[in-house]
């Protein structure tokens, strides 16, 4: 029988731009969850932005103070009612949509956009609630948390909690990878050798792509070679698009995954794109009106599809991982306690020493 305490640490977001490392009752698991016991949780790039306020439009966090993140992993330790497809001890990564099930969206699988977004249960009805972890419902940085079983997977032994961790990053670039598809035997493009881009590359390889292409800069371009990336364009030292078209005796790539969020890559993607091609937008950005060459994307056919989170690839990434076919090891740089997640933040935000992914250990 797991020992579980009244009380547990938690680092909450208190008011925009302050964090305090608290003390706060350990929550319960009501029906059909299940508490959790936090072993790992990765830092994503909203994180930051959200901490300083960036996603006041959004109303995240609804109310302070708040717990937040969203990429985790832990262990099974108590069972709520009607409980069966988890026992105590289950290792489990998390996913940070949990649909309502009941809406159209959810009935047909696509429960990141959930017609029940934003209704978080406080209103009496728990049945349609979205819940949107770390995000619009308290989230995994602190010791223990309670989730819908429908949010969970089961790790492969072979898994560690801080590779598992990165289930969700991963899963936000396959979503994009399965929406636009991957020629196989043909040529994908990735821009931003970001964590999400990188995974994006090697899944477009175990997919069978012929040739991926990252186009970066620095240190992660670097990295994207040694994790098998076939060719790896500098844009601060040649043109993308030129290259690209060379590379592909001017027909242009199959398909394109934008992951790195710059303004200019969604009208570089649509410019070295194949006729009849895909472009999947990964990446969020800074600036919502981002420029798209309309003609071109009219004359060509091309087709550019939005990519949210990741629903319906857990288990697959798991089992990526499981096989190798995805290394996400490589990509964990830096690994905190809990108690030092201000200084993790700040070394992620800011790209210190050579950082890709940072995890917290609570």
């Amino acid at each position: 029988m797991v020992k579980i305490p009244d009380k547990m640490k938690a680092m909450m977001l208190t008011e925009y731009n302050k964090l305090e490392l608290a003390t706060v009752p350990v929550p319960k698991p009501g029906k059909g969850e299940v508490l959790c016991r936090i072993r790992s949780v990765a830092l994503c790039g909203s994180d930051p932005k959200m901490i300083e306020g960036g996603y006041k439009f959004a109303n995240w966090p609804p109310y302070f103070p708040f717990i937040m993140g969203h990429e985790w992993a832990g262990e099974v330790v108590a069972l709520g009612e009607g409980v069966e497809d988890f026992k105590i001890g289950d290792r489990v990564a998390g996913e940070a949509h949990a649909g309502c099930g009941v809406c159209d969206n959810c009935k047909r699988g696509h429960y990141t956009v959930c017609l029940n977004y934003g209704r978080d249960g406080r209103d009496g009805r728990l049945d349609l609630g979205h819940r949107h972890y770390g995000f619009y419902w308290q989230g995994a940085n602190a010791e223990y948390n309670v989730y819908k079983t429908n949010s969970l997977h089961l790790i492969p032994d072979n898994v560690s909690y801080d590779a598992a961790s990165l289930c969700d990053c991963a899963g936000v670039a396959f979503h994009g990878v399965e929406l636009a598809g991957v020629t196989p035997g043909g040529t994908s493009v990735v821009f931003g050798p970001g964590a999400i881009g990188l995974c994006a590359m090697q899944e477009c390889k175990a997919l069978g792509s012929g040739q991926v292409i990252m186009i970066g800069r620095g240190k992660k371009l670097e990295m994207a070679k040694e994790l098998g990336a076939d060719v790896c364009i500098d844009f601060e030292k040649e043109d993308p698009v030129k290259r690209v078209l060379e590379l592909t005796n001017g027909v242009g790539a199959d398909e394109v995954m934008e992951c790195s969020g710059a303004p200019s890559s969604p009208m570089q993607a649509c410019r070295l794109v194949r006729k009849k091609g895909a472009i999947a937008i990964i990446a969020t950005y800074k600036d919502d009106a981002v420029l798209i060459p309309a003609n071109t994307v009219n004359f060509n056919e091309i087709k550019i599809i939005g990519s949210k989170a990741n629903p319906n690839v857990s288990k697959k990434v798991l089992n990526m991982f499981s096989t190798g076919a995805v290394k996400v090891e490589e990509l964990i740089t830096h690994r905190f306690p809990l108690e030092e997640y201000p200084r993790a933040v700040e070394i992620f935000e800011k790209k210190l020493e050579d950082s890709i992914k940072v995890v917290i250990n609570p």
